[in-house]
C-alpha cells in the first residue's frame, strides 16, 4: 500500500514530490500536532501508474505542452480529450486495493464514513504559484466505490481547461507533473472560513484577516456567501475591525445524495456573528503559530465542528502559502538600468546622454 497511499502521520513537507502540495501540508500539520481531520494521500506513483496505462506513448502530456497558450479553443480541446481518456479508463487493480484499504482503515469499525477526495497537485499550493481552485474537491463523498470514482475525477482535473491554461501561462513543463489525491474524514461544522496571516487587501503582515460563514466553507470559498470578516493586530491581538455581515444562505452535507447542498440560513442567524471573542482569539493564536512554522504567511481553511466526543473544536483544513503579495514583493519596481539618471529619462520618455 505504501507505494500508492500513504497516511498523514508518515507525511511532511518534503513529501510534496510523491503526494503534492495540499497532501504534504496536511502531513506537516499533522506531525505538528495541529489538529486536523486524520486522512491518507493517494500518492503521485499511483497517478503515474495510471497514467501510463492511460497514455503509455506520453502522448497527452506531449500534446498539452505543446499548446499555444493563447489559443483558448485549442486548450478547450486538448484538456476535454485528457479528460475522457482518464475518467473512461479502468482503474489498475493494485490502486483500487490500496485506496479501498485506506478508506476502510480510516473509516474503522463505524462502518463507510464521509470523506472529502481532494486533489493534490505537485505543482500546487507552493510560494510561487498557487492553483488553488483550478482542480477538483469533493465532499460528503460515501462508499468505497464512490472513493475510487471521486480519485479518477480528481486525476482528470488536472487537464480542466482552466488548470491547462494556468500552466501554459507560467510555462510550468508536463514531464514531472503529477496528481496526489487527499481522502480525508469530513467534519460536519457549525461554521467555518479561511484565514489569512497578512491582510489579503493590502499585504500588511501585522495583522490576521479571518473570513467566516455558517456551514461548509465551501459557501466562502465559492463566493455564494459574503461572510462575516474580522481583522485582528497580530502584537496586541485586538479586534481592529470587525464585520458582521447579512448571510443568507449556507452549504451543508448532503446525507442522501452524498455531495452538499444549498439551505437558507435561518432569519435569527442571518445577522448573527458566527465567531465570539474567544474563538476569534484561538483562531489568531493558531494563525501565528502556523504562520511561525512555515516562515511565510499563510491562507488557511478552518472550521468550528464536533470532535468524536461531541465537543465543538477549531479544525484546520488546508494551509498553504500566501501567493499574491508574496509574488509582489519579489517583482522589482522597475528593470535595473546603467545609471541612475536613466531611470528619470525613462520616466518621461527621454534617453540619457551616452
Amino acid at each position: 500500500m505504501a507505494a500508492f497511499a500513504s497516511p498523514f502521520a508518515d507525511l511532511s513537507v518534503v513529501d510534496r514530490p510523491t503526494v503534492g502540495g495540499k497532501g504534504a501540508s496536511l502531513g506537516e500539520m499533522t506531525r505538528a500536532g495541529v489538529r486536523v481531520p486524520p486522512g491518507f494521500v493517494v500518492t503521485t506513483g499511483a497517478f503515474e501508474r495510471f497514467l501510463a496505462g492511460v497514455d503509455p506513448e506520453g502522448h497527452i502530456r506531449r500534446s498539452i505542452e505543446a499548446l499555444p497558450a493563447g489559443d483558448l479553443i485549442a486548450v478547450s480541446k486538448a484538456a476535454e480529450a485528457a479528460r475522457a481518456r482518464i475518467v473512461s479508463a479502468p482503474m489498475p487493480a493494485e490502486i483500487g486495493e490500496a485506496i479501498v484499504s485506506g478508506y476502510a482503515e480510516l473509516c474503522g469499525a463505524g462502518g463507510d464514513q464521509p470523506v472529502a477526495v481532494r486533489s493534490s497537485a505537485t505543482s500546487e499550493d507552493s510560494s510561487e504559484a498557487s492553483f488553488a481552485g483550478l482542480q477538483e474537491t469533493y465532499l460528503w463523498i460515501v462508499g468505497a466505490d464512490a472513493v475510487l470514482h471521486a480519485v479518477r475525477d480528481c486525476w482528470a482535473s488536472l487537464y480542466s481547461a482552466e488548470s491547462v491554461s494556468y500552466r501554459l501561462r507560467f510555462k510550468l513543463p508536463e514531464e514531472g507533473l503529477a496528481m496526489g489525491v487527499v481522502i480525508q474524514r469530513m467534519v460536519d461544522p457549525r461554521c467555518s472560513g479561511v484565514m489569512f496571516t497578512r491582510s489579503p487587501l493590502t499585504g500588511d503582515r501585522s495583522v490576521i484577516a479571518i473570513e467566516s460563514s455558517w456551514g461548509l466553507g465551501s459557501a466562502v470559498v465559492s463566493g455564494v456567501v459574503t461572510p462575516d470578516k474580522y481583522v485582528i493586530n497580530k502584537v496586541t491581538g485586538e479586534v481592529v475591525k470587525r464585520t458582521v455581515s447579512h448571510k443568507t444562505v449556507a452549504h451543508v452535507p448532503d446525507a442522501a445524495a452524498g455531495g452538499v447542498r444549498e439551505i437558507a440560513v435561518p432569519d435569527d442567524r442571518r445577522d448573527a456573528p458566527c465567531l465570539d471573542d474567544a474563538q476569534i482569539a484561538e483562531l489568531a493564536r493558531i494563525g501565528k503559530s502556523i504562520e511561525a512554522h512555515y516562515g511565510c504567511p499563510q491562507d488557511i481553511e478552518w472550521a468550528l465542528a464536533p470532535d468524536v466526543d461531541g465537543t465543538e473544536r477549531l479544525f484546520l483544513l488546508q494551509s498553504r502559502p500566501e501567493t499574491i503579495w508574496a509574488n509582489k514583493e519579489r517583482q522589482p519596481a522597475a528593470a535595473p538600468k546603467a545609471t541612475a539618471f536613466a531611470h528619470v529619462f525613462d520616466m518621461f520618455g527621454g534617453k540619457p546622454r551616452t
